[in-house]
């Protein structure tokens, strides 16, 4: 079998969470407003609105921690995005900008110290087109980073939603990577069984459902030169295409309103090979190609991937793929320059 190159991938989806939130000092504490307290020597607990959110350890907010992860997992380069629930979409709108704004400026931090092994993709308060639009400004300008984390749906409107085009078209201007990750996915009152399964179910499918909507919403065909992936391997957008491809034949309402057919507007979409299995791997890649799909691994949480390079060599014996998906088109995604392709 090809191996891929020792430590070469680049991950795109990976997580950071500080080690501490600033007191809130502008009037009474915010709706939605985190804090951290200390579990034991290694682990702190993310507080949301007075309750317990996750537990976390420090390789959610250490460098040197995650570096040596990153070799053990064969990771060069990692892009640094926060975790969802801190987009605080539905939180007042300026504690949302102060939020946002600390999240980016800990991500550069860590950039900054970790001698070119980490990139960034920051947060923007979505809840608000010109706020948002700002602080995409001052994340890849003044920042650096490669874009910005999205949510699947900006407090449960679809980002295919026209109202969202201006941000896009504007991260099309700055050549700024999308990456759309899930967050208070719908169905919820659906599932049955413990809270996990909100990940390991209802994150896929709003995923697909975000996809989706940027497929019969057109959005490529107003901002033809954004870069927007989707984690998870795009969710359930694989699955839906044949039959959203077929509508588009039957239904001429759905040909009328989507410009092209979704399986070829699926093409010109990113993303992460996140699938946990080599033969849904071979199976989305298939579907959109094997220059869309980059390594995502949702590191530093328990539900991650650990051998992302393996899975890969598992799925394909072509060399060429494997580099492709290992670094060459998360390069492309991210327009990281200097970087082998």
């Amino acid at each position: 079998m090809t191996r891929i190159c020792n430590c070469c991938g680049i991950d795109v989806h990976a997580h950071i969470v500080p080690a501490e939130f600033p007191s809130y000092l502008k009037g009474a504490l915010p709706r939605g407003w985190p804090s951290m307290e200390s579990a034991d020597a290694c682990h702190k607990t993310i507080v949301i609105d007075g309750k317990n959110y996750r537990t976390l350890g420090q390789a959610c907010w250490n460098g040197p921690t995650r570096i040596a992860d990153m070799d053990d997992m064969g990771v060069r380069i990692q892009a640094l995005s926060p975790m969802p629930e801190l987009f605080g979409y539905w939180m007042d709108l300026d504690p949302a900008i102060d939020l946002s704004r600390y999240l980016n400026d800990t991500i550069a931090e860590l950039i900054a110290g970790s001698d070119g092994r980490f990139c960034g993709l920051g947060t923007v308060p979505l809840q608000d087109l010109n706020a948002a639009i700002v602080e995409l400004h001052r994340v890849v300008k003044d920042l650096g980073f490669a874009g910005v984390e999205i949510g699947s749906n900006v407090n449960a409107a679809a980002i295919g939603d026209p109202r969202f085009l201006p941000f896009f078209k504007e991260a099309e201007a700055l050549g700024a990577a999308v990456f759309v990750h899930a967050v208070r996915p719908a169905g919820m009152d659906r599932l049955f069984g413990p809270g996990q399964l909100q990940q390991i179910i209802a994150y896929p499918t709003d995923v697909g459902l975000a996809a989706a909507s940027v497929i019969t919403s057109n959005m490529l065909q107003n901002a033809p030169d954004l870069r927007i992936g989707f984690s998870h391997g795009g969710g359930t957008l694989a699955s839906l295409l044949p039959r959203m491809d077929e509508g588009w034949r039957v239904f001429p309402a759905v040909k009328d309103a989507i410009f092209q057919q979704p399986s070829l507007q699926a093409k010109a979409l990113f993303y992460d090979a996140l699938v946990y299995d080599p033969m849904t791997l071979r199976h989305i890649t298939s579907m959109f190609g094997d220059t869309q799909l980059f390594v995502g691994t949702d590191y530093p949480f328990n539900f991650h991937e650990r051998s992302p390079l393996s899975r890969i060599e598992e799925a394909f014996e072509d060399a060429a793929i494997q580099e492709r998906l290992a670094h060459a088109n998360a390069a492309r995604f991210l327009g990281l320059s200097g970087v082998r392709q």
